[in-house]
């Protein structure tokens, strides 16, 4: 994949890296679009189903940025209503063990963020 315009002020030192990095998956949805694509390819009203407080606006925003950057493929079947589907490219399955740790950390640490008991 060419190097996008937008990270050519990174260089490749290690911090620099996490920080280009971070900035492919910076978005209030883009983590949680990519959990959910893990399990397979999902229509966009699925994706708005599971991510239940995302908007239908900043939803097609963050797909189209994921898209761009080209970790999710967009797939739009010629129907009336267009049926549009959406799955990760390879590059977006590469995250795998990236979306997995964030959630095993959620899993362990979320209840210092809610109040709640731990695993509540």
């Amino acid at each position: 994949m060419a190097t996008k315009s937008r990270f050519s002020h990174f260089d490749s030192t290690p911090g620099c890296t996490v920080e280009a990095t971070v900035t492919l998956i910076d978005g209030k949805w883009k983590c949680g679009i990519l959990y959910h694509l893990l399990g397979g390819t999902l229509r966009f009203n699925e994706l708005r189903r599971r991510l239940t407080s995302a908007t239908q606006r900043v939803l097609t925003a963050q797909l189209r940025e994921l898209e761009a950057d080209g970790l999710v493929l967009r797939t739009v079947f010629a129907e009336v209503p267009p049926r549009v589907e959406y799955r990760l490219s390879p590059l977006g399955r590469s995250l795998e063990p990236v979306l997995v740790a964030i959630e095993a950390w959620g899993k362990e640490h979320f209840y210092l963020f809610t109040g709640s008991d731990k695993g509540g």
